[in-house]
């Protein structure tokens, strides 16, 4: 078995898968993963008419109305702010080490 996964361990996932997503959507989301695989293999390998079919699909429609010339507005530069002056803290007069007041003669 591919990935080394043996008949028992795929029939209980397959039973899980079966319990948690239901019949009806089972065969919907099989259908998606196939299909996405598909076109994932399609683009690795180049072999992608959706190119085609959208070169062709521009090259018979119609083509667009011709636009005016695009009008120039000048553009006028935003005025500098200057940043307001941030208040530098004043440094606090140095205290006494001791609350008594000195007494040198």
């Amino acid at each position: 078995m591919p990935f080394g996964i043996g008949i028992w361990e795929m029939l209980i996932l397959l039973l899980v898968l079966l319990l948690v997503f239901g019949p009806k959507r089972l065969p919907e989301m099989g259908r998606s993963l196939g299909k996405s695989m598909r076109e994932f293999k399609d683009s690795i390998s180049g072999d992608n008419d959706d190119d085609d079919r959208d070169n062709s699909m521009t090259t018979t429609a119609a083509a667009p109305a011709e636009l005016p010339p695009a009008q120039v507005v000048p553009v006028q530069p935003a005025p500098i702010q200057t940043p307001m002056p941030v208040p530098t803290p004043t440094p606090e007069p140095p205290e006494a080490q001791s609350g008594e007041p000195d007494r040198t003669s």
